[in-house]
């Protein structure tokens, strides 16, 4: 009788054991991560839109943006049509044979009866490469990056930028080497505005632009 108990004991783990495994397979792989980018395309690599601007200086081609001007007599912007407040923004630009001087304006706005556009300029070129400039406001630099700004640039490569802008601070990155770090003292500048892309006035120049993604940040 004792035997016969132990083989019935025997019997049930074995089912019971069975019986999980079968259950564990049942329950398959687990299933994949999600992979969330919370960057979104400022420029679709195919045509303007979204954009607006003098289309005999600005077009798309070949996935990129590009401004060429055989000579201008004033700055002139290509700009989103859309405002933006607190987010980062990814960009990837060449000046061609490094010749010109160039930006990207942001928390911008058009000035009315001129082809101006005013705020701030993550700059690029000459001596300005990576410095923060208050473009047609207070016509200043308000951060010099100096010799930091000249040695992360490639003059006539392509280069990274990472302009991040949140309440009153303003970072920007030159191919992964920070050149600016400001904060505003004069609440009176507006944090909203305009992203707007420059040719600059003055000799013939080309400035290209490709992978333009932006995010929104919280306040």
């Amino acid at each position: 009788m004792i035997q016969l108990r132990k083989r019935f004991l025997l019997a049930l783990a074995a089912l019971m054991s069975l019986g999980c495994g079968e259950i564990t397979a049942a329950a398959g792989p687990a299933a994949a991560p999600i992979d969330f980018d919370p960057f979104a395309d400022l420029f679709n690599g195919k045509d303007l839109t979204g954009w607006e601007g003098d289309t005999q200086l600005w077009s798309a081609r070949d996935g990129m943006i590009v401004g060429k001007s055989t000579g201008i007599k004033y700055n002139a912007f290509l700009a989103t049509t859309e405002a933006y407040e607190n987010f980062e923004l990814k960009l990837s630009f060449r000046l061609v044979g490094g010749v010109g001087n160039t930006g990207v304006q942001i928390r911008s706005a058009r000035k009315s009866g001129s082809p101006q556009v005013v705020g701030y300029q993550a700059d690029i070129g000459e001596k300005y490469w990576g410095s923060l400039y208050d473009e047609a406001r207070r016509d200043k630099l308000l951060v010099e990056a100096g010799q930091t700004g000249l040695n992360a640039a490639k003059k006539d490569g392509w280069n990274e930028y990472v302009i991040r802008c949140q309440g009153d601070h303003i970072e920007l990155t030159l191919n992964g080497v920070k050149t600016v770090d400001y904060h505003e003292s004069d609440a009176s500048i507006p944090r909203s505005g305009i992203i707007a892309l420059q040719i600059h006035a003055g000799a013939p120049m080309e400035i290209q632009f490709k992978d333009l993604r932006i995010r929104i940040l919280g306040k």
